[in-house]
């Protein structure tokens, strides 16, 4: 089985998706010959040709409605929006368009086939503009689908299942892992689900809970907790629309304590929704209050990067705070 990188898992499911299905296209922002600005799309177009991968001009939001269009038609678009900070101008396609098609038409037509594939959070030094998490403002959007993959493996299956969902689905990822991540990956066709937890790591005093990037910093934290003696339970949530509620519950009602960690800014983040949701479902069940990890609530600094990130340590101390309630 090859080791592939996260952008060698990117590029190796659009290969795979357009390969069995020639409705499947990729178009974006420098997509073509030049492969994107992270070369997650190289070779695409020499490999089907400019009418299956090209480029489009810079606008988002006729990056989207473009797509929303193919998707109508019964083509199977994966557009990209070069970065998640840059998603905005798309925000009302996505959100008053894409998501709704499928609802105002009655069911008589749809735009489920579209992906919209990004890289998001920071990590990588990119200042305010080139290093945000958006994914809260869309979580707020019913009709459509968010997926985040914490590394290769997960990568190509995430992404073909999303692909290939009846779902609009927004597959954002962790840009700092881009060259990171790196293990085995399967070479040939292979989904995972979508809306399914994973648990990465079985444990019996609190409950850790994130995504994307952000699950290799609660393993490292979980680690230091257990020099401590502490045993920690990790999930990955992959999807947080829709997320499984019922895996964070199973497992808060066995450990009795839950850290959410993110690194999108903390005030309406995600975090926030999980932490009301599993406080309805066991109440009766915490031995602490629910703690968050979380960005600062400021624009993403480039000086003070480090300052600002749900980091190892952050994650281990408030980890002590909960057992210490």
């Amino acid at each position: 089985m090859p080791q592939m990188n996260l952008l060698q898992a990117i590029n190796n499911a659009l290969i795979t998706a357009m390969d069995k299905d020639d409705k499947v296209m990729a178009f974006g922002e420098d997509v073509g010959h030049f492969g994107g600005v992270f070369r997650a799309t190289s070779n695409l177009q020499e490999k089907f040709g400019k009418g299956r991968c090209f480029n489009t001009p810079l606008t988002e939001q006729g990056i989207i409605g473009f797509a929303n269009g193919l998707a109508a038609q019964g083509s199977v678009p994966v557009a990209e929006i070069q970065f998640g900070d840059y998603i905005f101008p798309a925000f009302d396609q996505i959100v008053n368009e894409t998501a709704k098609f499928r609802y105002r038409s009655g069911g008589q037509f749809d735009v489920g086939t579209l992906t919209i594939r990004t890289p998001y959070g920071g990590g990588i030094n990119g200042g305010h503009y080139h290093s945000q998490s958006p994914e809260a403002y869309f979580a707020h959007c019913p009709g459509i689908k968010i997926v985040i993959p914490r590394d290769p493996y997960q990568a190509k299956g995430l992404l073909l299942a999303s692909i290939r969902d009846k779902n609009p689905v927004l597959f954002l990822e962790p840009k700092r892992l881009y060259r990171a991540s790196v293990c085995e990956v399967p070479e040939e066709d292979y989904t995972l689900p979508l809306g399914k937890a994973d648990i990465v790591q079985e444990g019996t005093d609190i409950t850790l809970v994130g995504w994307g990037a952000q699950i290799e910093i609660l393993q490292k934290a979980a680690q230091r907790a257990l020099n401590d003696g502490v045993s920690c339970e990790v999930i990955d949530l992959r999807s947080i629309a829709p997320w499984d509620a019922q895996t964070v519950a199973a497992s808060v009602m066995k450990t009795g304590r839950l850290l959410i960690n993110h690194e999108a800014p903390l005030t309406g983040g995600f975090a926030s929704e999980i932490a009301a949701t599993i406080q309805d479902k066991c109440f009766l069940y915490l031995e602490a209050p629910i703690a968050r990890v979380c960005g600062l609530d400021t624009p993403y600094p480039l000086a003070h990067e480090k300052e600002y990130m749900p980091d190892e340590t952050k994650t281990y101390e408030a980890i002590k705070r909960t057992l210490h309630y």
